[in-house]
């Protein structure tokens, strides 16, 4: 089965930047879609064979969320089943016969950690939401978590500690989703890979420097990790600030 996920930074603003040459070519059983910025009935998209899920923000034009899948689910689910955290189209989930799929889009703690606090709260609701699943059946989490793990993640780990996505407090809770019962895929696969980034800075030419950070994921249930085939970074597609990311697990 493969999955792909991407943060396309406005979906109508990437259409005219090649994304549905992207979408054919990948020929996805799942794609997943982070920060739409639009409602579905605000453009008409043809994602023929693929039954379509959007999740969209009441504040039009921020954040949101969407589902293509060829394989029709048996229930889909919007948000993480907490009020404070339902405005905002930040994650949807599809329930199949052996697992969950949750693509999200992890709010970002803003300059000088403004939302932290905020953050927090979202980050352990969010991992009770997936230790519920997790407990039912196997979970694949795909999205824009909005944190850099570990210093092989980013570029320039010493000058961004304590900055938005690479601040301790954001780490801890990613390293506590881990040790909840979960794997990145990526680095699974790929422990010691370094320069491997999702995300870049539309400045200073970061992009062509290759001075990034890798915050997109696919996680999946330890009890499955061992059915990984594949976790690739499509570095090369461009089309938004972020790029899209690949899993290819054995069903």
């Amino acid at each position: 089965m493969k999955l792909v996920s991407w943060n396309v930074n406005g979906l109508r603003a990437c259409m005219n930047k090649g994304f549905m040459d992207f979408f054919r070519e990948t020929e996805a059983d799942i794609f997943c879609v982070q920060e739409t910025k639009m409602q579905p009935e605000q453009s008409v998209f043809d994602f023929e064979g693929y039954y379509e899920y959007w999740n969209s923000a009441e504040k039009k034009g921020y954040s949101g969320t969407a589902v293509f899948t060829r394989k029709e689910p048996i229930s889909v689910y919007y948000g993480i089943g907490v009020p404070e955290h339902g405005t905002e189209g930040r994650a949807i989930t599809l329930e199949y016969g052996s697992f969950y799929l949750v693509n999200v889009y992890v709010p970002n703690a803003q300059r000088e950690l403004a939302r932290i606090h905020y953050r927090m709260k979202w980050e352990d609701d969010f991992r009770a939401y997936i230790s519920g699943l997790n407990r039912k059946k196997p979970v694949i989490v795909c999205g824009d978590l909005n944190v850099a793990h570990q210093e092989i993640d980013l570029k320039n780990a010493k000058a961004n500690i304590g900055n938005a996505g690479f601040s301790y407090e954001e780490r801890g809770k990613f390293t506590e989703l881990l040790e909840s019962g979960m794997t990145d895929s990526f680095r699974y696969l790929y422990p010691e890979q370094k320069d491997a980034y999702t995300w870049w800075s539309y400045m200073f030419k970061a992009r062509e420097k290759n001075a990034g950070w890798r915050i997109d994921y696919f996680l999946v249930s330890d009890r499955i990790k061992e059915q990984i085939k594949e976790s690739t970074i499509y570095s090369q597609i461009q089309g938004s600030d972020h790029c899209p990311v690949g899993l290819i697990i054995l069903e």
